[in-house]
C-alpha cells in the first residue's frame, strides 16, 4: 500500500536535488519584497517584453533568443545581481530553465531556489499557458510592455 505524500508547508522551501530548494511563487514574492532574496528572471528578453515581467526582478537570460543558445554572460551577470552571501529565487516560463539556472547558481556558491510553476505555469489541455498556475495566474505583481 502506498501512502499519500505528506502535505507541504508552502511557507518553506521544498527539497530539491542540486540546489537549495523549490519555492511557491507567493514565497518568492514575499522574500523579494522583504529583501530576503533577489528575484532573477532567466527568461529571454523577448519573453519578458511580449508576455510580461515582474517589477524589481533582475533580468539575466539563461538562454538567448533566437536559437536558445546559452548566455555566455550568465555567471558574471548572476554574480553581479546577487550580493555575496545573499540568496536568489529564479523565475522562467514554467519552472524548467530556472531549475538548470538554480543548479548553476549553486555551483557558483550562491544559495539558489527555483520558483515553482514559473511565470506562466503549465500548459492546459488546449496547449495554452497562463491558466494553470504561475506567477501571473496567482495574482502576484507583474507588468506588460
Amino acid at each position: 500500500m502506498t501512502q499519500a505524500p505528506a502535505s507541504h508547508d508552502d511557507n518553506q522551501p521544498r527539497p530539491a536535488e542540486g540546489y537549495a530548494g523549490d519555492v511557491t511563487p507567493e514565497l518568492a514574492a514575499r522574500w523579494m519584497t522583504t529583501g530576503q532574496a533577489v528575484l532573477v528572471d532567466v527568461r529571454t528578453d523577448a519573453e519578458r517584453e511580449w508576455v510580461g515581467f515582474v517589477p524589481g526582478a533582475v533580468a539575466v537570460a539563461w538562454k538567448q533568443w533566437p536559437g536558445m543558445a546559452m548566455n555566455a554572460g550568465f555567471d558574471e551577470a548572476l554574480r553581479a545581481a546577487v550580493p555575496p552571501g545573499g540568496k536568489v529565487v529564479l523565475l522562467c516560463r514554467s519552472g524548467v530553465r530556472s531549475v538548470a539556472a538554480a543548479r548553476r547558481a549553486t555551483e557558483l556558491g550562491i544559495e539558489a531556489y527555483n520558483i515553482l510553476e514559473g511565470f506562466e505555469g503549465d500548459a492546459d489541455t488546449d496547449g495554452h499557458r497562463g491558466n494553470k498556475g504561475g506567477w501571473r495566474k496567482r495574482g502576484l505583481p507583474w507588468k506588460q510592455s
